[in-house]
């Protein structure tokens, strides 16, 4: 049964494509680094980290450490749970038709209920 979080993932996927942006999603499962971003994305030349999560969830402090690094080097580092989806669809419309920020930029597209955190 797919998770709330696996959910996300699938619909921030449909959102990319519909943008025609390249994207994966990186394996960490032991095999890579943990913390980086679920899925990582190019779009018109700009870096995106896209950290997705089950609605009240917080990133935890390694995977907001991977995102501010992003940032800092000029990266976007977006973080949506299922209450942000159409916020990120909107972002990449805006985007398509006006231009990638300037220089770093994170969101957190999310909804949290501080009583449910991590």
């Amino acid at each position: 049964m797919p998770t709330p979080e696996s959910k996300v993932k699938a619909k921030v996927k449909t959102i990319l494509a519909k943008y025609d942006a390249y994207y994966f999603m990186p394996a960490t499962h032991g095999y890579g680094s943990s913390g980086v971003p679920d899925i990582v994305a190019c779009v018109k030349g700009r870096f995106i980290g896209i950290e997705c999560k089950a609605n009240g969830k917080k990133p935890t402090a390694l995977q907001m450490k991977n995102m501010m690094s992003a940032v800092d080097r000029g990266g976007i580092s977006l973080i949506v749970d299922e209450t942000g989806l159409g916020v990120l669809d909107m972002l990449f419309s805006t985007w398509m038709d006006t231009g990638m920020p300037p220089q770093g930029y994170i969101s957190e597209l999310l909804k949290v209920d501080e009583s449910k955190t991590n």
